[in-house]
């Protein structure tokens, strides 16, 4: 039950016999309750205590220390229950014994990581208006010519649209005018 029990402690999941499944879960089980004690427990001696009775049973410190530290967080506001078997519905090959699946119940590792895709969106949205603030940024570096040319127009308040508009006409008369001058001249000589 030892190897088994390290096993599901550090796998949080194992395949085994029906059998073993329904053997191991209740010490499991115990095992999980010392950890709580523990967890719960103010006393430094009877923490020490529960933790060596645990490795008297398991054989592995580092299965006994991962259950005392990570493990028994989930566990605490739990009052028994603590692993769930799934029967298989195909049996081993080789002698045909029933198998199953033997977990750990979890439910606060299930919330936090809903929260955690609510999060990842969040920081995904946050490049994206990095990107646009950018792209923004460098639009308005190209733009300066044109706000240049506003500039000039919007320096005469107190001309009127149809003023601005005669102006224009002038100077378009004026080229005209003067490529009209030229060519006589040219023709001339």
């Amino acid at each position: 039950m030892a190897n088994l029990s390290c096993s599901l402690i550090e796998h949080g999941r194992i395949k085994t016999t029906l059998a073993k499944a329904r053997a191991l879960r209740p010490a499991i089980e115990k095992l999980i309750t010392l950890a709580k004690k523990a967890h719960l427990s103010e006393d430094s001696a009877r923490k020490v205590h529960y933790r060596r009775l645990a490795i008297s049973r398991l054989r592995n410190k580092k299965a006994v220390s991962k259950l005392f530290d990570e493990l028994v967080d989930q566990f605490t506001g739990r009052n028994g229950g603590y692993t769930r078997i799934y029967k298989l519905a195909l049996p081993r090959l080789g002698d045909a014994a029933d198998m199953a699946l033997i977990e750990f119940v979890e439910e606060a590792p299930k919330k936090k990581a809903k929260k955690k895709k609510s999060t990842a969106k969040k920081k995904k949205e946050t490049p994206k208006t990095d990107v646009e603030e950018k792209a923004d940024a460098v639009s308005e570096d190209t733009s300066v010519e044109p706000e240049a040319v506003s500039e000039v127009t919007e320096s005469k308040p107190d001309e009127t649209p149809s003023e601005a508009q005669v102006v224009a006409e002038e100077t378009s008369n004026s080229d005209i005018d003067d490529s009209s001058a030229e060519e006589p001249s040219k023709e001339s000589k």
